[in-house]
């Protein structure tokens, strides 16, 4: 499994953690302006960087939630 592989499982297994234990926290997971792909819908591309911002992100967001006390 290469690395783009194993950040896109652990975006899954975030985000599944989310949906099971933090559903109302869903509404605030919409991807943002950084983490669509830049240029034409045809060229368009995720890179590894991309992936691991997005899954930053992801992580801050629930851990900020957990941390304030849901």
């Amino acid at each position: 499994m290469n690395k783009s592989q194993k950040i896109l499982t652990e975006i899954s297994t975030v985000t599944r953690d989310t949906e099971d234990n933090y559903p109302e926290l869903q509404n605030y997971l919409d991807e943002t302006k950084s983490t669509l792909p830049s240029g034409s819908i045809n060229s368009a591309s995720l890179d590894e960087e991309d992936l691991k911002n997005y899954l930053n992100q992801l992580k801050e967001k629930r851990d900020k939630y957990k941390e304030d006390g849901q």
